[in-house]
């Protein structure tokens, strides 16, 4: 069996880069066609699929190592595919084609947004792509089948089609034209229909940047700003409270512009003023802050009265439909001027929405379909994650005004009555143009992209979308993976022109199309199947490479709702397979639900979701060929999730042959590594191999050792592991040997388990990286207590973090986390949490038990300017002439950040580290005391 290069090397340093960096990418990039959540980037499952189906030269051939490593680093760039294909790819294509026979076979059954099939089928593999989820194979369909079947070049015919519409012979793209044809179409025929209600206008009264002229017609409302409102709770008060988080409207530095409540007290009426220039500077002088609105933490505050209604309260005037809202503000911008201007609402535009008002219920009256165009179907309260309901928002339809309601349902019905006209184009076109097509499927295409026209729509323009006074736009529903309540939010004008618009989102859907339309080498196919029952014959795949989910990390079937009532209503009945239920199937979604919504989801707990995942794991290895080879990308940060995983792997029948950390988050994100949280994915490689019965926990130990520190100094080289990711990073390479045994055990008989290994591989890390931090300065020369504070600063910095996490740690370097909290140390330990204090955090030092009580006192008495006491306190102890006392202590001020108190203090005290060590020691009724050794076996001092 031919040994695969991912199974040896990799270019870790320019993947995690090009992946970091791939988050700002935008046009052509799929995750600008339609959202999904936690997508893999496309530079690390591109790099990571071409290593995982090239055989490795081997190492008798290292000019051919060295040319595919450096062909991996090629492809990995956004540059490598942002213009079709570039030169690497195509020779990557060709590498693949040399390699096997007929095209390999890649699948992922956890394909989400699609970016590792997509990647797949761009080498050249034929490509299959299957989810649970039908939003998630919706996607897949835009992203991977259509542009391959239908993005090709066609030249149009010379004479006009039936409406007149022609472009005279010239060449275009066969899906892009008739998405744009049939978005226009349909844009004009919704502007006649609710264009009226949202009316142009002069540009007498708005404030910006620049004045205008006041008679200057055709400004066109961008959107408007809204508030919730509620009854004021006190009974001697009649007002209406808006609830406003801030009062800004523009907050650029060179354009500052807010609105801030009036209040008549007698007549209990809450008014607006807008202030801009020195009018809102005088506000502000005297004590306005637009930061400040009147609800913070769902407690709001009367104007008129002051009375605050708490939370709970609000809560309960929401479900008992007491929570209104009110129209605020307007923002506008001209086609010929530069910037957005501002009104407050009027009576004109209160007007305006109650006409479209009043048109939707007629709409509604008149519907000719079967199924409701609102959806009416119930959002879920889901705790931490869907709050909108709790406040009774809790049907789908509520989560937008009227006004947007309309809007949606105008382009839904919009599409549904195109479709025959849509399917005429279609088979006229592909006619006139000779392309052999099947002209439904076509329409298909066409009236899906059309569809995610709908979903951007909904997206941008509902009640929980917020105003974003620094880039002076409306942001959009899903900027976090969750529906948490806004109480000030943004409408937008669909036919405004500018970003959120129906143009705006046609555009960046042909923007994918056109940036995709490369002619693939093989076939791709997404289908809506679960995980732990493929549709595939025994040994049918050469790879398998896939994202699973990780425990609650995003409850996808929950959030893909949003999108799937829209969908399913505009174009449902042409894909029956994924839109036939009221909701996203969610019964066996591979997710742990039980936290979020106890109510609904008791069942998929812990063991529900483990033994979806590993019913997953052993599919994927039925379907793979005997020589063929699985990447499983994994990114859980607890010891827990990745000892499932690895049971799940190993049960299923899988060897580890290697293991890769690849950052994926942003380049910031990368340098900080101040929280427990992971910046890397680990893309765990597997074989579908045939293991031994029994092997020794003696015998494999060291191969353990040997091959965690190996693959250990690579990632150090490489710099690109930092805080947890690097334990997370050795546990891959540590497997290797576990792996390769049905059972491990002990010369006694002791069966060693996962958690064992995990631990062990822990203890192997930890000393490693106390070596390098120590600049391979002896370890065994700093005490447990100094191990294990300098491993949690590399590690977490200054942030506290769960006890398990820092007891973990602790256990490796032998240290009793529980000894050492109860002793008043540096550690301080709550319920949940650990905090490891700096110096500047503790109490009075009155005892030295360790070696990082001595570099805290040292600190305290740099910074009270006790400098002279330092050096016979360090002799006292014998540390002042230890070199490795003064490693530690430069180990620890290059773990923390700049701007770092304890840093700054280590620093300044190392400054004089000379004349400390020539000190002698203090005597014995100084003011420092003698050294106290804590005995933790018994907790005796002595």
């Amino acid at each position: 069996m031919n040994q695969r290069f991912i199974e040896h090397d990799l270019p870790l340093a320019e993947i995690s880069e090009a992946s970091a960096r791939e988050k700002n990418i935008r046009h052509g990039h799929p995750s600008t066609l339609h959202i999904w959540w936690a997508r893999r980037p496309l530079a690390a499952s591109r790099a990571t699929t071409l290593a995982a189906l090239l055989d490795d030269p081997g190492p008798h051939e290292p000019e051919e190592r060295r040319e595919l490593k450096d062909l991996i680093k090629e492809i990995a760039p956004w540059e490598a595919v942002k213009n079709g294909n570039s030169a690497a790819i195509e020779r990557a294509q060709e590498l693949v084609e040399e390699q096997y026979e007929e095209p390999p076979k890649v699948l992922d059954p956890f394909a989400g947004g699609g970016s590792i099939p997509l990647e797949a089928l761009r080498l050249g593999a034929e490509t299959y792509a299957s989810d649970y989820n039908p939003v998630a194979v919706f996607i897949e369909k835009a992203t991977l089948e259509w542009p391959q079947k239908f993005g090709v070049e066609v030249e149009l015919p010379e004479e006009a089609d039936d409406d007149g519409f022609s472009m005279g012979g010239k060449k275009v793209n066969l899906l892009a034209y008739l998405v744009e044809k049939w978005a226009n179409k349909i844009l004009e025929e919704a502007r006649e229909e609710i264009g009226q209600f949202y009316p142009t206008e002069t540009g007498e009264g708005l404030v910006g940047k620049r004045d205008v002229d006041s008679n200057q017609e055709g400004w066109t409302p961008v959107g408007y700003l809204w508030a919730r409102t509620i009854p004021c709770q006190n009974p001697t008060c009649g007002a209406t409270i808006p609830l406003i988080r801030q009062y800004w409207l523009s907050k650029k530095d060179d354009k500052e512009i807010a609105y801030r409540p009036v209040v008549d007290p007698d007549a209990e009426v809450i008014d607006f003023e807008l202030l801009a220039g020195d009018e809102l500077q005088k506000a502000m002088d005297d004590g306005f802050d637009p930061k400040d609105g009147s609800v913070s933490r769902a407690n709001a505050s009367c104007p008129v009265c002051g009375q605050v209604t708490e939370a709970e309260q609000v809560r309960q005037l929401g479900r008992d439909g007491q929570m209104g809202e009110r129209l605020v503000a307007v923002v506008l911008h001209h086609p010929e001027e530069i910037g957005k201007k501002y009104r407050l609402a009027t009576e004109a535009d209160r007007q305006a929405f109650a006409d479209a008002k009043t048109h939707l219920d007629e709409k509604l009256d008149d519907w000719p379909y079967l199924e409701s165009p609102l959806p009416d179907e119930e959002v879920p309260v889901m705790s931490g994650t869907f709050n909108a309901p709790i406040y009774g928002l809790d049907r789908w339809k509520k989560l937008f005004n009227p006004r947007q309601q309309l809007a949606l349902v105008t382009f839904t019905e919009a599409i549904k009555e195109k479709e025959g006209s849509i399917r005429s184009d279609c088979e006229k076109l592909l006619d006139r143009a000779g392309v052999v097509a099947d002209p439904e499927v076509l329409k298909k295409a066409v009236s899906g992209n059309l569809a995610i026209l709908i979903s951007r729509l909904a997206d941008k323009n509902a009640a929980l979308t917020p105003w974003n006074p620094y880039g002076e736009k409306f942001d959009h529903v899903f900027t976090r993976q969750a529906l948490p309540m806004i109480w000030d939010y943004g409408e937008i004008n669909p036919f405004s022109g500018v970003n959120g618009d129906w143009t705006s989102n046609r555009d960046w859907v042909l923007r994918y199309i056109g940036k995709n339309d490369w002619k693939a080498r093989s076939n791709v196919s997404a289908k809506a199947n679960s995980a732990t029952d493929l549709p595939y014959k025994d040994g049918a795949v050469d790879a398998v490479i896939t994202d699973p989910p990780y425990y609650n990390s995003v409850p996808y079937a929950d959030l893909s709702d949003f999108f799937y009532v829209w969908l399913k209503r505009a174009i449902g009945e042409h894909f029956p397979g994924l839109f036939s239920t009221p909701t996203a199937p969610k019964t066996e979604e591979a997710v742990e639900m039980a936290g979020w919504d106890p109510d609904r989801y008791a069942h998929k707990d812990q063991d529900f979701f483990e033994s979806k995942l590993g019913k997953s794991f052993q599919e994927m290895n039925r379907v793979l060929k005997p020589g063929g080879i699985a990447t499983i990308v994994y990114a859980h940060k607890t010891t827990e999730g990745w000892e499932t995983m690895l049971n799940g792997l190993v049960d299923a029948g899988f060897v580890v042959t290697g293991s890769w950390p690849l950052h994926t988050e942003r380049k910031a994100r990368l340098r900080s590594a101040q929280s427990a949280a992971l910046a890397s994915s680990i893309y765990m490689v597997c074989r579908k191999t045939e293991r031994e019965e029994l092997g020794f926990w003696n015998d494999i130990q060291p191969q353990i050792k040997e091959r965690v520190e190996e693959k250990l100094q690579q990632f150090w080289e490489a710099d690109v592991i930092r805080g947890g990711d690097f334990f997370i990073s050795a546990i891959g390479p540590g497997m290797e040997a576990y792996s390769r045994y049905d059972r491990v055990e002990t010369y006694s008989g002791e069966e060693i388990t996962v958690r064992d290994l995990l631990q062990y591989i822990r203890s192997v890390a930890t000393d490693f990286l106390v070596h390098r931090l120590l600049r391979n300065g002896s370890a065994e020369s700093v005490d447990k207590e100094g191990q294990f504070y300098l491993t949690y600063r590399w590690t977490f910095r200054d942030s506290r973090v769960e006890y398990d996490d820092a007891l973990r740690i602790a256990k490796a370097e032998g240290v009793d986390l529980e000894r050492l909290a109860d002793a008043d140390t540096f550690i301080k330990k709550t319920r949940k949490y650990i905090y490891v204090h700096g110096p500047q955090d503790r109490d009075e030092i009155d005892e030295v038990h360790n070696m990082v009580d001595a570099a805290q006192l040292a600190c305290r008495m740099w910074e009270q300017g006790r400098k002279d006491d330092i050096g016979p306190m360090l002799a006292k102890h014998g540390y002042n002439q230890s070199p490795s006392f003064w490693q530690f202590c430069q180990a620890i001020a290059e773990c923390l950040p700049e701007g770092n108190k304890e840093k700054q203090w280590l620093e300044g005290m190392l400054m004089g580290k000379n004349k400390y060590q020539e000190a002698e020691a203090a005597g014995g009724d100084g003011e420092v005391s003698g050294q106290v050794e804590i005995d933790f076996d018994d907790g005796e001092q002595s």
